[in-house]
């Protein structure tokens, strides 16, 4: 049976679209390679799951005692968390609302077979 490490990110504040497209790069992959991979991604949620993937492995070898080599990021998601509402006043005395969409990133970590 094999062990899962999870991680989660959760109110970060790049919505999920966005996060989603981090993400996709990253599934499958052995652990080492994947920050590598985000180290060098031009995009904001690239930042963020690259710090929730390093907790995590810090988590594996800390609390499991398993090594960073044999890590694979099994399984990660990006959903959607809590919009919140803003507001912009327009021209002619009208309202523009603006939606600060926010998403929940988790991780789960799987040691090579």
């Amino acid at each position: 049976m094999a062990t899962d490490i999870r991680a989660t990110l959760k109110n970060c504040g790049v919505s999920a679209q966005k996060a989603r497209l981090v993400v996709d790069l990253v599934r499958g992959k052995p652990a080492v390679e994947a920050l590598t991979l985000l180290k060098f991604t031009p995009k904001v949620a690239a930042r963020h799951v690259g710090k929730l993937l390093a907790s995590a492995i810090a988590n594996a070898e800390e609390n499991f005692g398993l090594s960073r080599d044999t890590l694979v990021v099994y399984k990660i998601t990006a959903d959607e968390a809590q919009t919140r509402k803003w507001r912009r006043y327009g021209a002619r005395g009208r309202f523009k609302p603006l939606l600060r969409r926010a998403s929940h990133i988790t991780i789960v970590l799987r040691e090579k077979e």
